[in-house]
């Protein structure tokens, strides 16, 4: 059903890297038009109403209520998801939400159910699940054209975890460190090229710098229903960078040249302003504007029967028994870009979205069984996981 036939007023509450990053996507689309936003701390609010030219809030309840909102971007404090997208769901607005879409499977099985009764769409991300090349590679696995996907791997080194830090950001309990921040891009990526339905998992992770206690590496096994298997990798501890591993690319897909700086040590105690302060100002630094690669969240390979498919540059490299060859992938749209588009296509009801809080759901229940893996030194077998084939199918909740 066609619900809006011009451009969806769109709102944001939250304004840290996630929510400054959709600024420039939510300007080039054609589909939506911002016309609102919140956040709590006035002097970030009045910088982005002044610079947007829209109106500012300073909460999500005042934001609700703005003339002609149609659909709100959540990206605040994971603890705060859920009853803010019930929230928005109850002023019938449809939401995007970042991820994790809640602090564990059990806080976000209430949103799960709202947004299936309700006739608004629920859309979490982003995720690197969107990146232009696991797209790509997810068409390709879908075609048959390689054969059966077998196995892939993701690998990601990062600094994240010595980067400015809300105490809630490094705390498992509430949404925080590696796994959840983090790996939940690395399981959204390996469940799209591998159907979705994940079967086990057996993970272990990492917390082994006490001057910043948290979640900082993951190593996780899983074990998916058609007999694909992966594995993730993820170290946010800030020695050897995963963009040496990829042609000098960063997360971005911006050149990076070669650093060999010695590790840059984690912050030691800063108070509440100061972090603030640390993370608006890196905010501000990102370039979010069309780069001139593809983005590149580490390096993925995936092996299927009769060849093997990894990024390049500009694309894609397919090993088979042909060669090497090389499929070029266009730039100029970013991974914020393509999660608009499906929020518009599903708002309009020309698709359903993939990325619905059922999938959402399922990549947290990775999350959750990866930490309570490590934790039990036992394989966790999963319960609320999807199919692309389910989700595609069915309805927009």
């Amino acid at each position: 059903m066609q619900e809006h036939d011009g451009s969806i007023g769109m709102g944001i509450v939250g304004f840290g890297t996630a929510g400054r990053s959709f600024l420039p996507a939510i300007r080039r689309h054609p589909g939506f038009e911002l016309v609102a936003v919140a956040d709590c701390v006035e002097a970030v609010r009045d910088e982005i109403a002044r610079d947007n030219g829209v109106a500012a809030y300073a909460d999500l309840t005042s934001l609700l209520a703005h003339p002609g909102l149609q659909a709100v971007y959540i990206a605040t404090p994971t603890c705060l998801h859920v009853d803010q997208v019930l929230q928005c769901l109850a002023a019938g607005k449809h939401v995007l939400v970042e991820k994790p879409m809640a602090e564990d499977v059990a806080r976000a099985l209430p949103l799960v159910d709202a947004a299936r009764r309700s006739d608004r769409t629920v859309l979490v991300g982003h995720s690197h699940g969107y990146d232009l090349p696991v797209q790509r590679m997810r068409e390709l696995v879908a075609s048959g054209e390689l054969g059966r996907v077998r196995m892939v791997h993701t690998w990601c080194y990062t600094d994240w975890m010595h980067r400015p830090r809300r105490p809630d950001e490094l705390d498992a309990g509430q949404g925080g460190g590696v796994t959840y921040r983090q790996g939940a891009h690395q399981f959204d990526m390996l469940r799209l090229l591998c159907g979705g339905r994940v079967r086990s998992v057996r993970a272990r992770t990492f917390d082994w710098n006490p001057q910043r206690p948290g979640t900082g590496a993951h190593v996780a096994y899983l074990d998916f229903e058609d007999e694909s298997v992966a594995t993730a990798v993820y170290n946010g501890y800030g020695g050897f960078s995963s963009v040496d591993l990829c042609f000098g690319i960063t997360e971005s897909g911006f050149h990076q040249p070669a650093r060999y700086d010695p590790r840059t040590p984690a912050p030691g105690p800063q108070t509440a302003e100061e972090v603030l302060r640390a993370k608006q100002a890196r905010a501000r630094r990102a370039d979010w504007s069309p780069s001139p690669h593809q983005p590149f969240f580490g390096i993925t390979l995936v092996s299927c029967e009769r060849g093997d498919i990894r990024q390049s540059a500009d694309g894609l490299l397919i090993y088979d028994a042909s060669g090497c060859r090389e499929i070029a992938l266009p730039t100029g749209r970013g991974p914020r870009d393509l999660v608009l588009d499906e929020l518009h296509d599903a708002v309009t009801g020309r698709r359903p979205a993939l990325h619905d809080a059922r999938w959402g759901l399922a990549n947290l229940e990775v999350c959750d069984a990866a930490l309570a893996s490590s934790a039990s030194g036992r394989d966790v077998l999963l319960k609320h996981q999807v199919g692309i084939d389910e989700v595609r199918g069915g309805s927009r909740a």
